[in-house]
């Protein structure tokens, strides 16, 4: 007789696979899940995003210690627009794995669409402490602390970008609104000017520059920034705001409230160009009280404005004390 061949039931099999699914490394496991990794890949290639994440999970669940799977399964997540879940995959990568950037980089981009930004501040800064060179990781910090209202964070990190990508326009314009808003005027035109030598073509970073010489009562200056910036960009409602406002601190008037008509026509959710043509049209009431329908016009210019951004209490101020005060009349039933 030959020798007798060992015999495995498909129960036994099955016993086995029921035994290593979910715990910890063996090899069977990491060899099934290598296989649900290779199944995962080939539905990703074929943009099967919900067959991906089937396969993924279950090469997650087969060997929960292997740093592809998890990383594999958060990138899946996160097409899938399931950024919590995408969130909680990439944490287990990286702590499996706290070395691989591109799982560092992934995590800090879920927090950031989250908006948990000190999270993603947390993630992008450990990316970056193992890739100092790296000039996305630079970019997205500078974002984050900018966002969070961190300006000298911000802009320490915009400079160490820029030291890696001196042509980049973007950061350039970037590093200068975060020094608008450290209220150093001179730096940030600066910046700005250096972002232009990079792209002139850049018509929200002349209306930046512009605001920039409004602050400073440059009213001239910042005439000509918002006319290029408009001959840049005609469509764009902030330019003419801008420039409506510079007008009416030239006192050209009738100019002023058709900027801010032009503003609006672009975009009738501009707050500020309903407000700003308010006090264009109230400027000229003043200097003609007969022509009281002025006055009227510019409240109602107010009342819109607050109703597009409610949060304005000076102008809510100004309603009140312009708007047209009439008594209602009494009725009574009495004969």
């Amino acid at each position: 007789m030959g020798s007798r061949r060992p015999f495995f039931s498909t129960g036994a099999v099955l016993g086995v696979t029921l035994l290593c699914a979910g715990c910890g490394f063996t090899p069977f496991g990491r060899t099934i899940a290598d296989i649900r990794l290779w199944r995962g890949d080939q539905a990703l290639h074929e943009r099967k995003l919900d067959a991906a994440l089937v396969e993924f999970r279950e090469a997650v669940k087969f060997d929960p210690q292997y740093y592809d799977a998890q990383y594999k399964l958060g990138m899946v997540y996160k097409e899938s627009g399931d950024l919590e879940q995408a969130a909680t995959s990439l944490q287990a990568a990286v702590r499996l794995d706290p070395t691989q950037i591109k799982s560092l980089f992934e995590l800090g981009e879920v927090y950031r669409l989250l908006d948990k930004m000190t999270q993603a501040i947390r993630a992008y800064a450990m990316a970056r402490d193992l890739d100092p060179h790296n000039f996305d990781l630079h970019y997205r910090l500078a974002t984050c602390y900018h966002q969070t209202g961190d300006l000298e964070q911000a802009v320490e990190a915009y400079r160490e970008a820029i030291k890696l990508e001196p042509q980049n326009a973007y950061v350039r314009s970037n590093l200068g609104a975060a020094l608008a808003a450290q209220g150093k005027p001179y730096e940030a035109i600066k910046a700005y000017k250096e972002s232009l030598e990079c792209n002139d073509a850049q018509p929200i970073v002349l209306v930046n520059l512009a605001t920039v010489y409004l602050n400073q009562e440059r009213w001239e200056t910042a005439h000509l920034a918002l006319r290029k910036a408009i001959e840049l960009g005609p469509e764009l409602s902030s330019a003419h705001e801008r420039l409506g406002y510079c007008l009416w601190r030239e006192g050209a008037y009738e100019a002023a409230a058709g900027s801010y008509r032009r503003a609006i026509e672009l975009d009738a959710k501009n707050a500020v160009a309903y407000a700003g043509h308010g006090v264009v049209l109230m400027t000229q009431y003043l200097d003609a009280p007969e022509k009281v329908e002025l006055r009227d016009q510019a409240v109602e210019a107010w009342h819109s404005s607050l109703e597009v951004n409610p949060n304005q209490p000076k102008l809510r101020e100004l309603v009140e004390k312009y708007r047209s005060k009439h008594e209602r009349p009494t009725l009574t039933l009495d004969e």
